[in-house]
This record gives C-alpha cells, sequence and structure tokens, in this order.
C-alpha cells in the first residue's frame, strides 16, 4: 500500500518546515545584522553557517519527511531516525552555533549551574545513555507513543540529552577547558560500550517487544504522532503488516543492528578526525612536551633554591 493515502502533510510536514526555516532566519539575523547588539565583532564564519544548515536539514529529512512516517511504519526506520537525530544532528548544531552565542545562551543565570553540571563527561555520558536505554524499554515506548505531547516532550529532552553528550567532546569555545585527545577518544569509546545493552536488548530478543510496531490498534494509535486522526479515521488499516512484508522480529533485529553500525560509523569518524588533529598537532610543534617538562623543572628549581632547600 502506498504512502502517499495519508496524504501531504503527513508526507512533509509543512509545519515543521515553516518552523525551521524561522529558525534559520533568526540565526541569520542574530549572527549578522543583530550581532553588534552583543557587543560582538567577530563575523559569522562560512563553516558555521554550512553547519548549521545542514543541521536544519537533516532535522527536516528525519523529523518531516517521509522517513518520519516511515519509522512509525517499521522499527528499523525508526533506529535510523534515532541515531541521525541523536548522534549525527547534535555534532553539525554545536559547531553550528558560534561561540559567542552559545556564551550567551549558557551563562545566563538560570542555565549556568544546570547546563555545567550536565555538561560534565561522566555526567553527560550517562544521563544521554540512560534516557536513551529508558526509552526503548517496551513498555516505555509504547506508553510515550500513544501520547503527542508525551512524546514531543521526552524526544526533545533526549535530543538536549544528546547535545550535552556531545558538548565537552565539540565545543570549541576559547575561554572554556578543553578535553585532552586521549581523554577526548577514551570518552567515544566509552559511549560505544554504554549504548550496546539497549541494542543487544533489542537485536537478540526472540520475539517482537513492542505493541506500537505489532498490534494494530496501538499502532493506529501511535500513527497519529505523525497522521491527522481524521485522515485515519478514513483509512481502512489494520497494522503496519500493509506497508512492509518484513516480519516483526527481523524488523526489530535489523533496527538494532543498524544502530549499532551507524554509531559506530559515527564515532569511528569522530575517532579518525581527533586522532588525526593531535597527529598534525605533534608534528607541528614536536617539540611542545619537552619543553613545556623543561619549563616546569625550571621553575620547581627556583622555588626550591627561594626556600633554600
Amino acid at each position: 500500500m502506498p504512502l502517499s493515502i495519508f496524504g501531504f502533510q503527513a508526507l512533509w510536514s509543512p509545519y515543521l518546515m515553516g518552523v525551521l526555516i524561522f529558525i534559520t532566519i533568526i540565526y541569520f539575523l542574530v549572527t549578522t545584522k543583530w550581532r553588534k547588539d552583543f557587543k560582538v565583532s567577530e563575523p559569522l564564519k562560512k563553516s558555521e553557517a554550512i553547519y548549521f544548515i545542514v543541521a536544519m536539514v537533516i532535522i527536516y529529512v528525519v523529523k518531516g519527511s517521509p522517513v518520519d512516517l516511515m519509522a512509525h511504519i517499521m522499527f528499523t526506520m525508526h533506529m535510523v531516525q534515532m541515531a541521525v537525530l541523536l548522534l549525527l544532528v547534535p555534532i553539525f548544531l554545536i559547531k553550528g552555533i558560534p561561540w559567542w552565542l552559545w556564551k550567551v545562551a549558557i551563562e545566563a543565570p538560570v542555565v549556568r549551574t544546570i547546563f555545567k553540571v550536565l555538561t560534565l563527561p561522566v555526567v553527560a555520558v550517562f544521563v544521554f545513555i540512560g534516557l536513551f536505554s529508558f526509552y526503548h524499554l517496551p513498555s516505555v515506548l509504547d506508553y510515550i507513543k500513544l501520547s503527542e505531547t508525551l512524546h514531543g516532550i521526552y524526544t526533545f529532552v533526549l535530543f538536549l540529552s544528546a547535545v550535552f553528550m556531545y558538548w565537552p567532546l565539540i565545543q570549541n569555545m576559547p575561554d572554556r577547558d578543553h578535553m585532552k585527545p586521549l581523554h577526548k577518544l577514551a570518552y567515544i569509546i566509552a559511549n560505544a560500550v554504554l549504548i550496546t545493552p539497549a541494542c543487544g536488548l533489542i537485536i537478540f530478543a526472540p520475539n517482537a517487544l513492542y505493541e506500537t510496531y505489532t498490534n494494530g490498534d496501538a499502532w493506529l494509535k501511535a500513527m497519529e504522532l505523525c497522521v491527522p486522526a481524521s485522515t485515519l479515521s478514513g483509512l481502512a488499516l489494520s497494522g503496519p503488516e500493509l506497508f512492509t512484508d518484513m516480519k516483526p522480529v527481523a524488523d526489530q533485529q535489523l533496527g538494532g543492528v543498524l544502530m549499532k553500525i551507524l554509531q559506530e560509523l559515527i564515532f569511528g569518524v569522530l575517532i579518525a578526525v581527533i586522532f588525526t588533529r593531535w597527529y598534525r598537532a605533534e608534528q607541528k610543534d614536536p617539540d611542545k612536551i619537552t619543553a613545556d617538562a623543561l619549563a616546569a623543572h625550571q621553575k620547581k628549581w627556583e622555588s626550591q633554591q627561594q626556600h633554600g632547600l
């Protein structure tokens, strides 16, 4: 059965497109025309603008195009959607927003303390993995997908936790501490390891776990998240089997496998970028470590001399 039966609004979400276009316009106004209001002279970099636009496009593709509709029909597409939204978009968003604009946002009185705590590496990774794993417990996912409000809130909170998780790894603010390359590599590996049990539960489960992908009534109710109820009421639908020949268990297992593969690919690219930059920095200044060590030794010796040691 073709997806076109759900209508243009369900397939292409013009409301989300309008919201993203509005956000993009505000972004360019703030970073160009209104920049002086923030007492900032640094111009918007071309790379930052590209990163931000790419982030907006990806968000629309995974949440506003037929991909979102398919994510409510097939668990495989749901996991692909989650992987892209949570593991790829935050990277482009963090790099696309200028550091001074981040500074304005995260140093607001109410936000400052909360942001500082939630972006501590240990806290950030466990909060993200915890929210992701909790969301994919069968009873939790089925319950959340039956409420448009609850689903929207949880998805937004989960996305924020992904931004917090990536922040220690990617942020490049001049007045902030930065993780050392070796610590970054360990951080990425820890993320990959900690998310494995949630994927393993999905991959190795002998039966289909989620009612919203197997039970006709629950599935129809969950479809209201992306299809107007008035449209659904006029369609004779029994379940997702009308749109795919894949068995629910196979669909679920493939979703878990793809989630893990996409995570490994994204993290693999990050590791390669971090290692390459680390290597180039060492090659550019091979005597830096030796010079720093000598300076520290000299300072210690002078201190001992001053105290008569």
